[in-house]
């Protein structure tokens, strides 16, 4: 009898795991993240199945709001900004077409933007511009820590919520899992809205943990908007223990706030199943300039990869420099490929990482796909001061890309991100001498002495390669 069980167990136990390498056979997904899952299925199965459960089921033909919900989201971008496309540089028309296909990315006119290169003057403005909220706050990040920064930004909303403010907020379930529930709820008695965006809970909502929103998004009165690389947390303020933290964000007025706008509303109005599309959510802009933008939110549910599309049609389109600013650089074939070839074609590609990171396993991926781009004639700077986690593109004197996604698998596959794509020359100057005075803090690997680096530190480059699709 033991016997048959045992016989019966491992018959099961061995449907179990053929059946899943089928399933993600059968997904047709890149080779490039089949072949470690399958890797891991077969040499360490019974991990593999619990990751597989809680990190690699494919959600990307689900949705989470419908296209009516959408359309009816997006009709306020139609009317801010539809008109605004023939003023797109005519070499930025395709990429423009394109993310207005996939993702109804509006070309907006006329915003101001305003960078922040320390956490602690974004905080002072967001704080300022919270403190003269009228109507609503809207507010959606990936962490919020029960910290003293997280604590300040939770009064003022407090206060203003006492006022008589709408004040909606979003989080992100796993970036803030550290938070308690007693963190929010002076916001809660005070007439507030929170809300965990795809709430992690045992077993039903397993598979979504994977897929998380690392978006950090602001709108106050529709008047004003942030986005960018920073969440809420004291190390964003102050640093880490080893040393600055060194980040971009953005505070956007005008036109482009609308984007910012529409991305939230869709946002809530998933998780909440609450559909807010009140024209006041959307107030007449003045023009502060003449510059456009694209706000574009990506996600892992669709068919499309547009953030990952568009950065590789934008590089490969580069006729003078592509600057790269990234936190954790894992790049996916196309991408890599596109790089090494603006690279050999004479291009002035330069990629800026941070010398020490978050994590040693991305480092290590990471390290590993130097090699080819120094090869090919890329430069590439680690940034030396503490930790970098800016998110910058460059190309050549019009374009700049900014928001929250990193060049890496997970922005581009699994997270909800939002970028903005912004076509002007002054805009992209002024982000070029930030690059540039980044880059006086830099270490530029020499490829003569990065090439004879240890034999085993670049097995273990490697070996962490294989699983660079899964970090």
């Amino acid at each position: 009898m033991t016997q048959l069980l045992t016989y019966l167990f491992g018959g099961i136990y061995t449907l179990t795991i053929v059946g899943i390498i089928l399933v993600i056979v059968t997904d047709n997904r890149n080779p490039l993240k089949t072949v470690p899952w399958i890797l891991v299925l077969l040499f360490a199965p019974i991990v593999g199945v619990v990751f597989y459960f809680f990190f690699g089921q494919n959600l990307s033909k689900r949705r989470i709001i419908s296209r009516r919900t959408r359309k009816r989201m997006t009709r306020h971008l139609d009317e801010n900004g539809g008109e605004e496309t023939s003023r797109i540089p005519e070499a930025y028309a395709p990429l423009a077409a394109m993310l207005g296909t996939t993702l109804h990315a509006v070309p907006l006119r006329g915003s101001r933007i305003t960078p922040y290169t320390t956490g602690r003057e974004k905080m002072e403005a967001l704080l300022e511009a919270i403190g003269r909220a009228e109507d609503h706050i809207h507010l959606q990040y990936y962490i919020i820590a029960d910290d003293a920064t997280g604590r300040r930004l939770r009064d003022a909303l407090v206060v203003r919520a006492l006022c008589g403010v709408e004040v909606r907020l979003l989080y992100d379930d796993v970036g803030s899992r550290s938070v308690k529930s007693a963190f929010f709820a002076p916001l809660r008695a005070a007439g507030a809205q929170v809300h965990a965006f795809l709430h992690v809970q045992f077993p039903r909502f397993t598979s979504k943990v994977n897929y998380r929103n690392h978006r950090k998004i602001a709108v106050i009165d529709g008047h004003t908007g942030f986005l960018g690389g920073m969440n809420i947390a004291d190390r964003y303020v102050a640093g880490t223990g080893w040393g600055i933290w060194r980040d971009t964000h953005f505070k956007i007025e005008g036109a482009g706030v609308a984007g910012l706008q529409t991305s939230f509303l869709s946002d809530w109005s998933a998780t909440t199943k609450c559909r807010l599309a009140d024209d006041r959510y959307y107030p007449p802009q003045p023009r502060y300039t003449d510059n456009i933008l694209q706000i574009v939110p990506s996600g892992p549910f669709g068919k499309w990869r547009t953030l990952l599309q568009a950065d590789c049609r934008a590089i490969a389109n580069a006729r003078r420099r592509v600057w790269i600013q990234t936190p954790y650089f894992i790049p996916s074939d196309s991408l890599n490929t596109a790089l090494q070839t603006a690279a050999l074609g004479g291009i002035d590609v330069r990629l800026m990482l941070p010398k020490r990171s978050d994590s040693k396993a991305v480092d290590l991926a990471t390290h590993s796909f130097l090699d080819d781009l120094l090869r090919a004639g890329a430069k590439v700077h680690f940034y030396t001061p503490g930790f970098l986690h800016s998110k910058l593109l460059i190309v050549d004197d019009t374009l700049t890309v900014i928001g929250s996604a990193n060049m890496d698998f997970r922005s581009f596959e699994h997270n909800f991100e939002i970028n903005a794509f912004v076509y002007d020359a002054e805009f992209n100057a002024r982000m070029a001498a930030v690059f540039d005075d980044d880059r006086t803090h830099c270490l530029r690997v020499a490829p003569g002495e990065w090439f004879n680096r240890p034999r085993l530190r670049r097995l273990e480059e490697s070996f962490m390669r294989l699983f660079s699709p899964l970090l």
